[in-house]
């Protein structure tokens, strides 16, 4: 098991200011290039459900959420996970992206964040075993088929937790379902507008079932090995990239370590970076971490997944995405100028201000062009 790291940030406004002082423009806001597509700058709205969907359309509350941090500033402004099935949503309040509705109201959505100078994203997720749940705000409990529910499934019938639905293992006829939906919803994705896809092997959602031994118990060409475990994703990708153009870049967002002992590690993570770069398809590994068990244990401090990203970046020699409690300019300048990631994520710190990456520039005393409609607001 990995374990949590003491925190090596304790210290970090000492360190970062050194660092600026030897470059005075900040990493933070220099554009990424990335295959035909440049982000603006390295800061990225990671993708945060809403839960408040209905029937997987978005509606005006998530046209305003992603549209007001674009016009914050972001490089990438992602919507949040967006289900290939309406059975592969964790809750029925999730967004989905598997018809014509949800399609064209994504358009809108994307067409203003391109138009506020940002790149428009979207992360795109099965939720296998832990589908089918109430609101995370009422406890998330199962929603049996019998209460308007629907069946879950997973690599092996193994549930989340003790009460949770019992998945169904999947059959190869399964498997080769979930990969051709996950494709469609590329298609979909790219009709509706968005320059950058993430596929989301993370959090216990369903490709992180597989590759996880916690979650994967399958004894066929699916379970065993890493390199079995890792077949789901490799074929997800592959069936992705079919429908993705080569022109647009591809991300995958993993869990880089389960947190639980003999779960999923980071070396682990590292071997599945490795196999990911092979292929030739996946631009860059978002380092998240657990979700998988409930037994987790992990030590929680601004910057506490850095040393995943920085990982996986070393030792697979592929670009990462650090996301993780960093909540400071400061901090995030720090991640990319010590060459540990390669994005800034930033979640609730966007939650809490949508104009994060305005106060950022202020913060390392650099330029960022305002909204014209807001310059007379320039209060940082």
């Amino acid at each position: 098991m990995n374990k949590p790291l003491e925190n090596p940030y304790a210290a970090r406004g000492e360190n970062a200011r050194k660092v600026l002082q030897r470059d005075p423009e900040p990493m933070l806001l220099r554009p990424y290039p990335m295959r035909s597509v440049t982000a603006r700058n390295r800061i990225v709205v990671s993708p945060m459900c809403q839960y408040c969907a209905t029937d997987g359309i978005p509606d005006d509350w998530h046209f305003q959420n992603l549209a007001s941090r674009a016009v914050g500033g972001a490089g990438i402004v992602f919507a949040e996970a967006t289900a290939i099935t309406a059975e592969g949503r964790a809750t029925p309040f999730d967004l989905g992206l598997y018809n014509d509705a949800q399609q064209a109201a994504f358009a809108r959505i994307a067409a203003f964040v391109k138009g506020s100078g940002a790149i428009p994203a979207i992360q795109i997720v099965h939720a296998g075993r832990k589908s089918s749940t109430g609101h995370p705000s009422e406890g998330g409990r199962p929603i049996l088929p019998a209460d308007g529910g629907w069946e879950a499934i997973g690599p092996s019938a193994l549930p989340f937790r003790e009460g949770s639905l019992v998945p169904r293992a999947m059959t190869q006829a399964d498997i080769d379902r979930a990969v051709s939906d996950f494709a469609a919803s590329a298609r979909r994705a790219r009709a509706a507008g968005f320059e950058v896809l993430e596929i989301h092997a993370a959090h216990g959602y369903l490709i992180h079932q597989f590759l996880s031994p916690i979650a994967n118990h399958r004894d066929d060409g699916y379970g065993g090995s890493l390199a079995n475990r890792a077949r789901f994703l490799l074929e997800v990708v592959a069936s992705v990239r079919e429908e993705w153009p080569d022109t647009l870049p591809l991300f995958v967002r993993i869990s880089a370590s389960d947190w639980v002992e003999g779960g999923w590690t980071l070396a682990d993570s590292v071997e599945l970076a490795k196999l990911l770069k092979q292929t030739g398809k996946v631009d860059l590994v978002d380092c998240s971490s657990g979700a998988m068990s409930p037994l987790q244990k992990i030590r929680i401090f601004p910057g506490y997944q850095v040393h995943l990203a920085a990982g996986v970046r070393q030792g697979a020699d592929i670009a990462t995405g650090a996301v993780g409690l960093i909540n400071s300019a400061e901090l995030a300048e720090h991640v990319l100028q010590s060459e540990q990631a390669d994005l800034i994520f930033i979640g609730r710190g966007m939650l809490g201000d949508p104009y994060w990456p305005i106060r950022a520039a202020k913060q390392l005393r650099a330029r960022i062009d305002w909204p014209k409609q807001y310059e007379r607001g320039d209060i940082y």
